[in-house]
């Protein structure tokens, strides 16, 4: 990303936290060099297995705990700066309010902790549970509501100093499809307001429906960051299906595929330099032929060819990975097919 820095909401530099002392008499190395930029005005997502480090990560900008290292700027000021927390609102994972506070006091209170007057708290207050859907229970007690019911005051006391960032970590856990679609919908709203939205979620259609940008951390390390159109070019390809009422569709499918295809082998290369492979699952049913493109004109050579043989082309389909799809490359071991667990302790 090369945004200016004036531009960023977050830039972080060389961010390092290794945990001593107490369980972790050997160490454990929680992040590892992070390099991470989120511009403003953007909703952004974190993922990452368990483990990974997000939540570190989340609590070195909160200054809840300290860095090892870091370098970098959070709203145009260095990493630590508590000042800077006036301009940021919060929704930790794990939050607990009073059970004996209604939801409205919840709200109020976390705005004179942020130092906005008492009387915008209040006017604000009111407007926020109206926008998270609380207002009809702004005077119930926070005992009586349920997971859904507590993550939306939560929403409303992250927002309550009109924060300019504001840090969600699983803002849709607990929350039913209905209210999930809502919270999107907040999260949209806020960008369309200019507040800059930093997301961590397990749920990854929902960070794939709202971000404009992710970053995916594994071992606390970055590995790979950027919106999910430059994420998956690499991946990006085009499926066409083919099918035949010929029983000896294998040896009509090679002689389509000779000019590009050698025999014997199922993978080749098009007049473009695109890749071109084919799978045949079993006799009588569909062959799936797949173009390493982008590019629709990439296609058309294998259309023309398959029409000329007398195939029927029963679909052609640009595929785009997901980003679970991203996720799962991203922790998955190449050389074991495992899933890459939380960063080892040093020493091991």
């Amino acid at each position: 990303m090369t945004t200016a820095t004036a531009d960023l909401a977050i830039d972080l530099k060389g961010v390092d936290k290794t945990y001593t002392g107490g369980w972790f008499q050997r160490g454990v190395h929680a992040l590892r060099g992070i390099d991470m930029h989120v511009g403003r005005g953007e909703v952004f997502g974190l993922l990452g297995p368990n483990g990974a480090g997000k939540s570190t990560l989340v609590k070195i900008l909160m200054t809840v705990i300290r860095p090892s290292n870091a370098t970098g700027l959070v709203l145009g000021k260095p990493v630590g700066h508590k000042p800077t927390l006036a301009r940021v609102g919060y929704l930790p994972e794990h939050h607990r309010f009073p059970d004996y506070l209604t939801g409205r006091q919840v709200v109020e209170f976390s705005g004179a902790m942020s130092g906005v007057p008492a009387r915008a708290c209040r006017k604000r207050g009111a407007e926020l549970l109206d926008f998270v859907g609380m207002g009809r229970w702004a005077d119930t007690r926070v005992r009586s509501y349920s997971k859904g019911m507590r993550q939306r005051v939560g929403i409303a006391q992250a927002l309550v100093n009109t924060p300019e960032l504001v840090l969600l970590d699983e803002p849709t856990d607990g929350v039913d499809p209905v209210g999930r679609r809502e919270i999107r919908e907040m999260m949209l709203e806020l960008k369309r307001r200019g507040t800059t939205v930093f997301l961590n979620s397990h749920l990854l259609s929902e960070l794939e429906m709202v971000c404009d940008r992710v970053a995916i951390l594994v071992q606390g390390r970055v590995a790979s960051q950027g919106t999910i159109d430059q994420l998956t070019t690499h991946r990006k390809r085009y499926e066409v299906e083919l099918e035949s009422s010929d029983s000896h569709v294998d040896s009509k499918i090679r002689e389509v595929f000779a000019r590009w295809i050698p025999a014997q082998a199922t993978e080749g290369t098009l007049p473009d330099g695109s890749a071109v492979s084919f799978r045949i699952e079993a006799p009588h049913q569909p062959v799936q032929v797949r173009v390493g493109s982008v590019e629709a004109a990439s296609v058309q050579p294998v259309i023309d060819a398959a029409r000329a043989a007398g195939l029927t082309i029963r679909s052609v389909r640009p595929i785009r990975p997901s980003l679970e799809d991203l996720f799962m490359e991203a922790v998955t071991d190449p050389l074991t097919g495992k899933t890459l667990g939380p960063g080892a302790k040093e020493g091991n």
